[in-house]
């Protein structure tokens, strides 16, 4: 499996792509840094750029890296090698490359021009954001042979996480706004990993109160140092499930 993911990450570091992503999220975060004169104001702008970009770019990204190497995981699929051991090496690699990326592009300059908590915690949700999008491509990759419907099938799942499902939210909080809705609120924030961590990056810049009631019930709960940790497990979760899930098609799928 550790060969694999050497070789994968060998790859794709040559990509011109990868290297293009990288320059991007260097360029816009040493720009905004040097545009703000005030380092909270251009942490909220990388956060824009974390919620939407990186995702994004993660999921198209990976799921298009994933069709591209179908021949090679063939061939390993005919080696003496078990497909869960293919499939996790492909993944480690393509995930720890997006890594490397968006800690160049972003994590660098954050800790550089916003050390503290608030930088830790952005660059840990940009973190975790690129490898559960990575996560996903492999599972739209993996349920479907045909390359365009699995990128369309990506595309559907990152515009249903960064645009229709806050619509959802919003439609439940308002026709159901009579009722006690505290735990349904933190429950709808866990069924979205972009939602977590943008509610993480806020809490910490201390601006929930610009958020409303939920600002209130998420600084009660999130706030909290069990809340931190039960954040961080949704994260994990939001890897391992698509993934789990990739691993199993993949090893009944006919390659």
């Amino acid at each position: 499996m550790f060969k694999i993911c050497k070789y994968i990450i060998y790859d794709i570091i040559r990509s011109k792509v990868l290297v293009a992503y990288a320059l991007f999220l260097l360029l816009a975060s040493i720009g905004l840094f040097n545009i703000e004169d005030n380092g909270a104001k251009a942490v909220i702008s990388l956060m824009s750029i974390i919620m939407v970009i990186v995702p994004l770019v993660s999921i198209v990204f990976s799921t298009t890296y994933f069709y591209n190497a179908s021949e090679f995981m063939e061939l390993l699929v005919a080696q003496p090698i078990g497909r869960t051991s293919i499939l996790l090496g492909e993944y480690i690699g393509v995930a720890f490359s997006m890594v490397c990326a968006f800690f160049v592009g972003i994590g660098i300059p954050v800790l550089i021009y916003a050390p503290g908590s608030t930088g830790i915690v952005l660059i840990i949700s940009g973190i975790g954001l690129t490898m559960v999008f990575t996560s996903l491509a492999f599972f739209s990759a993996v349920s479907t042979r045909d390359k365009a419907r699995g990128i369309g099938l990506a595309l559907m799942i990152w515009f249903y996480f960064s645009v229709i499902y806050d619509g959802i939210v919003l439609a439940v909080l308002f026709a159901f706004n009579d009722y006690p809705l505290d735990k349904v609120v933190i429950a709808l924030a866990s069924l979205n990993p972009i939602d977590l961590g943008r509610i993480i990056i806020l809490l910490k810049l201390d601006i929930s109160a610009l958020m409303g009631f939920t600002g209130a019930v998420y600084k009660k709960f999130f706030g909290s140092a069990f809340g931190m940790i039960y954040s961080l497990f949704m994260m994990a979760l939001w890897v391992l499930i698509p993934l789990l899930g990739a691993i199993r098609i993949f090893k009944r799928k006919n390659l």
